[in-house]
């Protein structure tokens, strides 16, 4: 099973509470997590985009550093593990993106790859100007297809003449070519989602479910079999996963309770409104995100434990087919790779014979 980590491109990581570590996203901060996850063997990083914060006593995310360029310089400061960008593709014309990618491959002697995301929160654009209107939550997935069939164009034959509804090619040219096998990855969990991931993902994200209740994603691993039965595609699921550790089971769940109590109620708010705008499509992934009783970590599935109970529980995790990898976060980054990766690595026997870099 790959392991990643979901580096903090935004303040405060993705506890949204006033009890948990505070701080402001950096290069350095971000730097030293990756060299660490490297150092013990990790698989890849990845960082998402975030434009508008949700405001709140703890300012959450209203601090971010932009995604391809933070992943360039962690290409330069890194040799082995993986690099993953997220496009915001409202912003960024497919054949501009398709020319960073490139640009980060020659960095990273082809390690690099892509998440593709759609967009979900109105005023991260219309602050910009560049929201296309609501009709958007209904042809997202249409515009990404699109978006996706010129990347792979561009990036396997380095031009593009397509033409769609939404883009327009016209001799297109963008070389070099990438020299590596650029992955996309999607996070649309719902029916739209999977089956753009289905077609032109090598992973799909999605979010892990509850509290120490390791399995409770697999339905969506049930979910992508199904469209994957229809495209003829190997795609895997990552599960997005937080990891809450300590000596022993009992202390860990003090850190959890302590976070939960600390609860940022105004950001919180912010969230579930935001979440609540597609009215398109009832099984998004945002409605986990914003569900307001477990929001403190945006409802991500959750891992709380001592080492060897969170090492048991990333196993049976690694056990449910097409489970590709885990994509960890942490309430305290530094600390959390660094337990993870001599504390709890060890035990796993999904990582068996993995070799600290």
């Amino acid at each position: 099973m790959q392991v990643g980590v979901f580096v903090p491109i935004n303040n405060n990581g993705w506890l949204i509470s006033e009890n948990a570590p505070q701080y402001k996203p950096s290069f350095d901060l971000n730097k030293a997590i990756a060299q660490a996850a490297e150092k013990h063997g990790l698989d890849f990083l990845l960082s998402m985009i975030k434009l508008r914060g949700f405001g709140g006593k703890t300012e959450f995310w209203d601090y971010g550093l932009e995604s391809f360029t933070l992943m360039a310089g962690l290409a330069a400061v890194t040799e082995k593990i993986k690099i993953y960008a997220t496009c915001a593709t409202l912003l960024m014309p497919p054949a501009y993106a398709a020319r960073m990618c490139s640009t980060i491959d020659s960095i990273s002697h082809g390690r690099f790859g892509l998440n593709l995301i759609t967009g979900w929160q109105p005023p991260e654009y219309t602050q910009m100007g560049m929201w296309p209107g609501d009709e958007h939550f209904r042809n997202r997935y249409k515009m990404l297809d699109e978006y996706a069939h010129i990347l792979r164009e561009l990036w396997e034959e380095g031009t593009s003449d397509f033409k769609g509804d939404y883009y327009q090619m016209s001799d297109c040219r963008v070389w070099p070519k990438p020299t590596g096998d650029t992955k996309i990855i999607c996070a649309g969990s719902s029916d739209d989602g999977l089956a753009f991931s289905a077609k032109w993902a090598d992973y799909a994200f999605c979010l892990g479910k509850g509290v120490n209740t390791p399995t409770a994603f697999a339905f969506n691993n049930e979910r992508l079999a199904v469209a994957t039965a229809k495209t003829g595609r190997d795609v895997q699921i990552f599960v997005l996963i937080m990891i809450i550790a300590a000596e022993t089971d009992d202390e860990a769940m003090a850190k959890w309770k302590h976070y939960n109590a600390g609860v940022d109620v105004d950001a919180i708010a912010w969230l579930t409104d935001q979440g609540a705008k597609d009215t398109h499509n009832a099984d998004t992934n945002v409605r986990q995100l914003a569900a307001p009783e477990g929001a403190v970590n945006i409802n991500m599935g959750t891992l709380v434990g001592s080492y060897e109970s969170v090492a048991r529980m990333l196993d049976e995790m690694a056990a449910v087919p097409n489970t590709g990898g885990v994509l960890l976060t942490f309430d305290d980054f530094l600390e959390g790779v660094e337990a993870f990766g001599t504390r709890i690595q060890p035990l796993m026997k999904s990582r068996k014979g993995v070799v600290p870099g």
